[in-house]
């Protein structure tokens, strides 16, 4: 067990940045960020973690869900870590035969050294030397910023003709009855990319502050998110899941801004979107739950971030007892929001479609608490990037449903994308 001891600081934002930086120093960290949006099922402004007391790694083909229950057995500890889209392949009788670029590990979770957990100006620190921790980030020094984040050039898998013909081949497959929805995703990418993912991540969390925002790093692999999106949560025996289906585009203009909420509010095919996915959630979510405690909290929520509005449900249920944390997740991975419904026919068509595997996209990044708590993230609007062989990866996705326009859809995939290349085109943060 970590000795603990709380501090304050009278600047958090300097301090965050500065013990960003000094995460960034060891092979293994990670950065945990609410933006200080308010949610009644946060536990922390930031958790932030580094160095690795133990850790566990699982590649394709194994029993990983099984072998994460055993490594948080064995560990009562904050344990961050993530989960690829990928572990599908684990859940159901599924593949993935698309290309790898990236090669991140199926399921990653570690033990860390030094563990910070920020709330308000209150800072508490969990370490074998803790005043050395402190007093190390601390002395951080901030240099000037710098425009030097991203070398390269950016492709597409898919042209705009080739994405479009892609979703009305889609839509066939929903005209014939095989699927009511399907969440299509094509990939951008660049090869020998020169990138620095520390400043990506601090530019990125500028442009576009979310509730989930995180920066992982596992030696020369990073994930630098800025999703909006809660996967799955568990607080107690309460499991919480809030699905993101509906997207429209923020103005400037207060009377416009406003209109495009009414615009979610009103779209049938925002909202049946909707619809589908919470109906799937909760049918995911009735394998976990003590029967009959399975209900929508909230149906049709607008919530506004910087970049874009988004129409979120919560969907929560009592936890069954005699199961697991490991038994509850992979009862629900991977999410509905990132499949479609039926959830096995699309996540094969998906597969059939898409030219690049998921991998991380999609997947989950998150943390486990000493109590038994867990909160994870729906793993969009985010930058892969593998240092080794200088390959940087962003995926974006559209749910396609019988009534989707293509171009419409392909539009809604360059707005998801646009703080990603508002990162990437050099920009100084706003």
């Amino acid at each position: 067990m970590l000795q603990s001891k709380i501090f304050h600081s009278d600047n958090p934002d300097s301090l965050k940045v500065k013990a960003l930086k000094w995460a960034n120093s060891f092979d293994t960290a990670c950065y945990f960020d609410s933006n200080n949006y308010s949610d009644p099922y946060s536990a922390f402004d930031v958790l932030i973690a580094a160095g690795v007391e133990s850790d566990i790694i699982a590649k394709s083909g194994g029993h990983s869900f099984e072998q994460l229950q055993q490594f948080l057995d064995q560990h009562k500890a904050f344990i961050p870590g993530f989960l690829s889209y990928d572990l599908k392949n684990e859940t159901e009788q599924l593949e993935s035969n698309n290309p790898d670029h990236l090669h991140f590990p199926e399921l990653y979770f570690f033990v860390p050294l030094h563990l910070i957990l920020i709330k308000g100006t209150q800072v508490s620190i969990y370490s074998e030397s803790i005043e050395s921790v402190w007093n190390s980030i601390n002395n951080i020094k901030i240099p000037p910023y710098s425009t030097k984040i991203f070398y390269g050039e950016i492709k597409s898998r898919f042209s705009r003709r080739e994405y479009i013909n892609t979703v009305q081949q889609l839509q066939k497959h929903i005209h014939q009855g095989d699927i009511y929805e399907v969440n299509f995703c094509q990939e951008f990418y660049s090869e020998n990319a020169g990138f620095n993912p520390i400043k990506a991540f601090t530019q990125l969390n500028k442009i576009s502050p979310t509730p989930f925002s995180s920066f992982f790093k596992s030696n020369n692999q990073y994930i630098i998110s800025a999703t909006p999106e809660r996967f799955l949560s568990r607080r107690g025996n309460k499991l919480i899941s809030q699905p993101i289906k509906g997207t429209s585009s923020r103005s400037l203009n207060p009377i416009e801004d406003e209109n495009q909420k009414k615009y979610l509010l009103s779209n049938e095919k925002e909202l049946s979107e909707n619809v589908m996915i919470v109906d799937l959630v909760r049918n995911d979510l009735t394998k976990s739950a003590k029967p009959g405690t399975v209900h929508v909290e909230e149906l049709f929520g607008i919530y506004s971030f910087k970049q874009v509005h988004q129409m979120i449900s919560t969907v929560v249920c009592e936890a069954a007892e005699g199961l697991s944390n490991s038994e509850i997740i992979s009862n629900t991975f991977p999410m509905g929001s990132m499949t479609g419904a039926p959830k096995i026919k699309v996540m094969q068509l998906a597969e059939q479609y898409e030219r690049s595997r998921r991998g991380v996209y999609s997947g989950a990044v998150g943390y486990f608490s000493p109590e038994g708590d867990f909160d994870f993230n729906v793993v969009i609007r985010t930058l892969l990037y593998n240092a080794k062989s200088r390959y940087l990866s962003f995926q974006v996705g559209s749910a396609i449903t019988f009534n989707s326009d293509p171009e419409k859809e392909y539009e809604e995939c360059i707005l998801k994308a646009q703080a990603i290349n508002e990162v990437l085109s050099h920009k100084k943060p706003r």
